[in-house]
């Protein structure tokens, strides 16, 4: 939390290739049991934290996977289940190696299509990332 009591928290809109050779795309979402809701992996920075560095964290701890990170994507500023002010800096990550394990904060996992991933997730404001990712890995 920052000095006018913000919440600041970091994330990561965490895609792949499909693993099935047809060059599709995949993207990761968490299920976290406590708000029984589907979203990109993101959490609360540690005091000091650098975002990305927070982000990075976050996706690892959430997901068991390490990743690449790549562009910035749009922030994202909302009032939390608390009724805080949040915002949580989000980065298109690239997925690399690692194992999901479930755990009490996320007891679910998904690598879904962009359309199916757009579908299942619980917040209108998470939807817009899926676009934001698609037009990033499109310029490039």
């Amino acid at each position: 939390m920052n000095r006018d009591g913000r919440v600041l928290a970091a994330g990561c809109v965490l895609w792949r290739r499909s693993p099935w050779g047809d060059g599709g795309l995949e993207i990761c979402l968490v299920h976290r049991p406590k708000y029984d809701d589907w979203s990109h992996p993101k959490g609360k920075l540690k005091r000091g934290e650098e975002p990305l560095a927070g982000a990075l964290r976050e996706v690892l701890e959430e997901t068991g996977h390490g990743c690449v990170p790549g562009a910035r994507l749009p922030t994202a500023y909302y009032i939390d289940a608390q009724g805080r002010p949040k915002t949580v800096d989000y980065w298109a990550a690239e997925a690399g190696e690692g194992r999901f394990i479930p755990g009490d904060e996320v007891d679910r996992l998904l690598w879904l299509s962009p359309a199916a991933a757009r579908h299942r997730l619980t917040q209108p404001r998470d939807r817009q990332l899926v676009d934001a990712l698609l037009d990033v890995l499109h310029r490039a």
